[in-house]
C-alpha cells in the first residue's frame, strides 16, 4: 500500500505512542515549514506553504483512517478530538509489532 510522507510519519507516530493519542497533536513533529508571522499578509509565500502544509496533515489524518491504519479509541467528546491508535494492518505496514493486549 502507498503511503504519502505525511502518512507515513502520521502512522510511525501513532505506532510509538504509548496510549492512544490526537493525530492533530502530532502535526508539530512533522512540520516542516515555519509558521508564519501572526500580522502576515494571507498571500504570504510562507503563510500559503504553512497552510497547505496543515491541510495536507489533516488530508493525511483521514487517508489513514480510511485506510483502516488507524482506529478510533476514544470519541471526541467536545473537550477533546478523536483518540486514535494504529490498527494491526497500520503497525505490519511499518513492520511493528502488534500492540499489546
Amino acid at each position: 500500500m502507498d503511503l504519502s510522507r505525511e502518512e507515513r510519519e502520521l502512522l510511525r507516530l501513532i505506532s510509538q505512542a504509548p496510549e492512544p493519542v490526537a493525530m492533530s497533536s502530532l502535526f508539530d513533529e512533522i512540520e516542516t515549514k515555519p509558521q508564519p508571522e501572526i500580522d502576515s499578509p494571507d498571500d504570504d509565500p510562507v503563510r500559503v506553504a504553512w497552510y497547505e502544509e496543515k491541510l495536507g496533515l489533516h488530508w493525511a489524518s483521514v487517508g489513514l483512517w480510511e485506510k483502516e491504519l488507524v482506529r478510533v479509541v476514544h470519541p471526541a467528546n467536545g473537550e477533546r478530538p478523536d483518540l486514535v491508535e494504529a490498527t494491526d494492518a497500520g503497525r505490519a505496514l511499518l513492520g511493528c509489532a502488534p500492540a499489546a493486549g
